[in-house]
């Protein structure tokens, strides 16, 4: 359980009101010496300040909690200490070993506003175990970062009457300014595993919103200077693969490669409030692969940033182009995986030639600052350089390398400013992507991209109520093929014949659009709410480093929620919403509306359970045919649900699934089902697996479209879709600081297709009337060439062809990782990856034989250590 679902969402929505704050004050002693091992033995601990009487939380409000906890807090010049005693049975601790940021069991952590502006706070929680994990909370706790890593020291220890965590926090991982006496905002939370409740010693109320503004004071730290952090650390990777040998292919005829690599992260403090992180060719061997799927529709597939470098600080970049954490909040200005991705080009190579391409674009550097400056100014900036990237061709005619990639600048920036003590702050972003194209093959790309935009939120009545607004706009420059490519895009579609409000423009070399978003609602009280407007004009291309699968496009939206926080009857809590939506195009065209009912809750014997149902009415796709007339897709509704064990047992299980079907009969249904099993054989070590299967029937999949008698026809299939894949993961945790962790997971996918057709009335009332079915005399199958070839005509001739579009994709990808930080900052990484794939052009699927030919297939197996050593403080 990662340390974010215990603290984080149990405060996206606490307060309490101003009279009812709690005020601490720490002490100092002369030469103060406190060894860190979890036994307050030291005479300045037992001379400290200590406070209790903590409030119960989760899940009865305001009462007191089943065991009480106390805490003290030292300082020095350079150092913040605190001790937290937890009373309790010590046969009754949770102790379960995990690895950093992913705690469990037991915890009890410290939260420090030490800005004082009541909206950002840093977290330094420890589990009994002795795992830390550790936050950044912004906007007063709506953003929550735990990829943050600052260095600090904690040790624990079970004693006779409970468990002791003893914590140093270097004052370098602080921000502050420098005053006679800091006064700091301070809560500080306990949290009981086996009854899963949470206390606090500033009480906080779940009815209202807020988090970071309603702590309580610290005060009595006097005479401290802030001390800026600078670390720099190298690192040196090397590198070994293992594949099948092929000897026509002069890149893999010899079945093994070797490499060695180094690089150099640094982190540097510019000032009191402003950090910037710098990396020279980072590596990120060591983490996980994206897990497979089949993708067949227009939109592109999100992937979650993985990469230590990008995820750090993430929040405070981030411009969100829609409300909450539905299918839309992905939707950003910046999105962080554009940097580094997989070359955009492919050579086109003849039959005797072969090629080796990049994974992926080199970084070559990249620096980041981050902060938030006295004033209330939230800043961030990401200036990186990736590398021209050439493919190396070797055929009979001879060597040569063509580019991949262009050499090619990124910056983002992010800016916000406090005011109204924290509830209201306005902001702005900008961005930048410029490549240096100099080969006429990379012209389809972009030559210069560039986005920005600014936003407001005002929080009022004890920021129960509030408004939330922006509007953005992008730019895009280059040669006509690159602007031709982006208004035919998938995501607008300018080509299309119906299409009567805008205009495709071979000519233009530039494109530009407009997006913005509106909300007003409620997040206080039981009783929660918000109306949600938004937009993005046809023109509006922020991918080339933002993300957005779809444009023009306007939206309403609407959500109601209801909470109830206390537990009742055979519940321990439940919240239930509704959301309803509409959505039009720039045409004035409905694209379609919907609405959802979806509920949760945790009995009073800790297992959970969800459910959602959905309703679409009918909806009008634009890019169903790839660039042809819209087309109507029936409406639908669905049913998903889950149930899930109680987490606290050692072994735990669980089950999820739906099922989909369209309005209109026949037209579209899926079913998809997933099971979920854990075991904790011993306290460090936990092993899950969750296979998942899925079927689907759509009457009309897109396949191809050729043109005929001076007529372009859209070419359809009926497909049955099967998907199966599995997910295993193994954490080992030897020490809370040297880990072993696997993951792998099988997948098998087909598409079996019949019923091919083709489109006649794409918009017809009736969807039979939409396509013409070819009949068996139209279409004849060429086994030996894998094509369908087309007699429309009946004349006995062949009019056009498509190839078999069946398909069976088999992938196993696996990541087995040893991490050892053998000294704060420092790391030693050994890794093992491997993956093994297949495809076939047939559709039928066979668990057996299927599993069978993926792991006969020869693996592709990568090996390397990764050695970094922190120098600096």
């Amino acid at each position: 359980m990662k340390v974010a679902a215990v603290f984080g969402l149990l405060f996206l929505f606490c307060t309490i009101s101003a009279q009812e704050k709690r005020t601490y004050k720490a002490t100092t002693f002369n030469n103060l010496d406190i060894t860190i091992n979890g036994v307050f033995d030291e005479p300045e601990w037992q001379n400290a300040n200590w406070e209790n009487d903590f409030i119960q939380h989760e899940p009865n409000e305001g009462e007191a909690p089943t065991r009480q906890t106390e805490y003290a807090i030292l300082y020095d010049a350079n150092n913040l200490y605190v001790a937290i005693h937890s009373f309790d049975d010590p046969d009754s601790i949770s102790m379960r070993m995990t690895r950093r940021d992913e705690t469990d069991g037991d915890l009890a952590g410290v939260y420090i506003d030490s800005y004082f502006d009541k909206r950002t706070s840093f977290a330094f929680i420890v589990s009994a175990a002795g795992v830390r994990s550790d936050m950044v909370n912004t906007n007063d706790g709506d953003n929550e970062d735990d990829t943050w890593d600052p260095i600090w020291y904690a040790k624990t220890a079970v004693t006779k009457n409970g468990w002791n965590a003893e914590m140093r926090i270097p004052l370098t991982q602080l921000r502050f300014d420098e005053n006679e006496e800091q006064i700091w905002g301070l809560n500080v939370l306990r949290y009981i595993f086996r009854e899963d409740e949470l206390s606090s010693w500033q009480a906080m109320k779940r009815e209202t919103a807020g988090f970071t503004s309603q702590f309580g004071i610290l005060r009595g730290i006097e005479n401290i200077k802030p001390q800026n952090s600078l670390n720099v650390t190298p690192y040196m990777v090397a590198r070994t693969e293992r594949f099948e040998k092929e000897p026509e292919n002069p890149f893999l005829k010899s079945g093994k490669s070797n490499g060695f690599d180094a690089g150099l992260d640094a982190k540097i403090g510019l000032t009191n409030y402003l950090t910037m992180d710098l990396t020279i060719n980072p590596d990120f061997g060591q983490v996980e692969a994206d897990p497979s799927q089949v993708n067949l529709s227009t939109y592109e597939t999100f992937f979650r940033e993985k990469r230590p470098f990008f995820i750090e600080g993430n929040n405070i970049l981030s411009y969100k182009l829609a409300f909450g954490d539905g299918d839309q909040s992905a939707n950003n200005l910046f999105y962080s995986r554009r940097i580094g991705r997989r070359p955009n080009h492919s050579p086109d190579l003849a039959d005797d030639e072969y090629a080796d391409l990049p994974d992926f674009t080199r970084i070559l550097g990249a620096a980041k600052i981050t902060g938030k400056t006295k004033s209330g100014w939230s800043i961030g900036v990401i200036e990186s350089v990736t590398a021209r990237e050439e493919a190396e061709i070797r055929g009979l005619s001879g060597n040569k390398t063509e580019a991949v990639e262009p050499l090619t600048n990124y910056f983002v920036s992010r800016v916000q400013k406090d005011f109204n003590e924290g509830n209201t702050y306005i902001g702005g972003m900008l961005t930048a992507v410029n490549r240096n194209i100099n080969d006429e093959h990379l012209e389809f790309l972009h030559k210069s991209a560039y986005t920005g935009g600014v936003d407001v939120v005002h929080k009022w009545h004890n920021k129960d109520w509030f408004v939330d607004a922006g509007v953005y706009f992008s730019r895009v420059e280059g040669s006509e093929e690159a602007i031709l490519n982006t208004q035919t895009s998938y995501s607008r579609t300018y080509q299309r014949p119906d299409a009567d409000y805008v205009t495709l423009d071979s000519t233009r070399t530039s494109l530009a659009g407009t997006g913005g978003k509106f909300t007003i609602g409620k997040t206080g009280g039981k009783l929660k709410f918000a109306g949600i407007f938004s937009w993005k004009s046809p023109g509006l291309e922020i991918n080339d480093i933002g993300y957005t699968p779809e444009v023009d496009d306007i939206t309403q939206a609407l959500w109601v929620g209801y909470r109830w926080y206390e537990p009742f009857s055979i519940f321990r809590s439940m919240g239930l919403n509704f959301n309803q939506w509409t959505d039009y195009d720039f045409g004035g065209n409905l694209l379609g509306a919907g609405g959802n009912i979806n509920g949760n809750t945790q009995f009073k014997n800790f297992w959970n359970a969800f459910s959602s149902i959905n309703f679409n009415g009918e909806q009008l796709s634009h890019s169903a045919l790839r660039g042809g007339p819209s087309m109507k897709i029936s409406g639908n509704h669905s049913f998903y649900t889950g149930i899930f064990s109680n987490p606290q047992k050692k072994f735990t299980y669980g089950a999820d699934g739906g099922m989909n079907w369209s309005n209109e009969k026949g037209y579209f249904s899926s079913k998809s089902f997933e099971v979920e099993f854990g075991y904790r054989p011993i306290k460090a070590m936990q092993i899950e697996i969750s296979p998942e299967y899925g079927v689907s029937d759509n009457q009309l999949q897109y396949i191809t479209q050729q043109d005929h008698l001076n007529d372009t026809r859209y070419i359809m299939g009926t497909i049955q879709r099967k998907t199966f894949s599995t997910s295993v993961r193994i954490n080992y945790n030897v020490t809370p600081d040297l880990t072993v962790q696997f993951w792998g997971q099988p997948f098998i996918a087909t598409g079996d297709y019949n019923a091919f057709k083709y489109i006649t009335d794409s918009k017809a009332n009736e969807i039979h009337d939409r396509f013409a079915l070819y009949s068996k005399d139209q279409i004849t199958y060429d086994a030996q060439n894998s094509v369908y070839n087309i007699d429309e005509t009946l004349n006995g001739q062949t009019d056009y062809s498509f190839d078999n579009p069946d398909f069976n994709v088999k992938e196993f990808l696996s990541n087995l990782v040893v991490r050892w930080e053998y000294r704060p900052g420092s790391m030693i990484y050994l890794v093992w990856s491997q993956n093994r794939g297949r495809y076939d052009n047939w559709g039928k699927f066979n668990f057996g034989d299927d599993i069978t030919d993926l792991f006969d297939e020869k693996p592709h197996n990568v090996f390397l250590v990764k050695f970094s050593y922190r120098i600096g403080r």
